[in-house]
């Protein structure tokens, strides 16, 4: 499947939920209200959705909230998504306080990677950001996930209240561990915009004081965005997803569908297609895929984050991360 600019869109960000059992506070603070039960997808409703968008070419995808765990019979979810014919790859996307206790079930289902939200390695400073003192069962989830060999990615937000060294000390877990550690750029959405980010000019700088020998990683990593580096002495990767300073619209491959049934065509653009009445109203899986498609078409060429913010009303949260 190919939009309106030739790219080839083959993944799918899906959210589940957006309940979530932190409150950070860039995403999902705690005045922000659920979205109530009935407004959300069921599971065989995500998976119509899903096997529509894998006829049409989608072969990767990624597994999100809010909080994908703390949706009940997630891992099933997962399960059958690796049924359906043209899917390659199920990731999933956490906070990782769930992760050491469902990761059996995820194993068993199949899951072909993990990724964990991490901002911060300071138990204070993790509690002050996310409303919660769940940094030591993170930690258990991420050595749960090494131990068993599941594929994992670390992400950090990389925020000025983190300070230099605070970033440092996450990087070097790519030192520890054969992980690899993204930093993904703030993004003016939500109350995104609310928070100062750490430029990546300024902790690029540091990390290659910190590694010499830091340079661009041979080959490709991964399906989406992110621009890995390597050094010696590094088990993993660091990696930088910068779509506001560093874009990447060119190479866009990707969709979101929210956990409402909203296919979102851009984290920053409002446009896209409601699937959740055609599906509720009888919708065949030839009308689910021709929604989709004539949507994609749309798909902006750039988003505008650099000249305003997201032109949606919705938290990530609401969105997908």
């Amino acid at each position: 499947m190919t939009d309106g600019y030739g790219r080839k869109i083959d993944y799918l960000r899906l959210s589940i939920t957006d309940r979530c059992n932190l409150r950070c506070r860039y995403c999902m603070p705690e005045s922000l209200p659920f979205i109530p039960h009935q407004q959300i997808l069921r599971y065989e409703e995500i998976l119509r959705v899903c096997a529509a968008a894998a006829s049409l070419g989608v072969i990767r995808l990624k597994v999100t909230g809010g909080e994908p765990l703390v949706r009940k019979g997630c891992a099933g979810l997962i399960r059958e998504l690796k049924l359906l014919p043209g899917i390659g790859q199920v990731t999933l996307t956490t906070n990782g306080v769930l992760l050491a206790r469902q990761l059996p079930d995820l194993l068993e289902a199949g899951l072909d990677a993990v990724n964990v939200s991490l901002d911060t390695l300071d138990r204070e400073q993790y509690a002050a950001l996310t409303g919660r003192d769940e940094l030591p069962q993170v930690l258990a989830g991420l050595r749960a996930a090494l131990d068993a060999g599941l594929p994992l990615r670390l992400n950090a937000v990389p925020l000025a209240s983190a300070g230099l060294e605070g970033l440092l000390a996450l990087a070097e877990l790519a030192e520890r561990f054969p992980v690899d550690v993204r930093f993904i750029e703030l993004m003016p959405v939500g109350h995104g915009t609310e928070l100062a980010p750490f430029g990546q000019d300024r902790l690029m700088a540091a990390l290659s004081a910190r590694w010499p020998g830091l340079a661009p990683a041979p080959g490709r990593r991964g399906g989406g965005p992110a621009r890995y580096w390597t050094a010696p002495g590094l088990r993993g990767c660091i990696g930088f997803i910068s779509a506001v300073s560093h874009g990447f619209c060119e190479t866009c491959n990707r969709v979101r569908l929210t956990s409402e049934g909203f296919l979102k065509l851009c984290l920053c653009s409002g446009d896209g297609v409601d699937l959740r009445a055609p599906l509720r109203d009888g919708a065949s899986q030839e009308e689910l895929a021709g929604l989709i498609q004539t949507a994609v078409l749309r798909k902006p060429a750039h988003h505008t984050f650099s000249r305003a913010p997201a032109q949606d009303p919705r938290n990530m949260s609401q969105i997908g991360g």
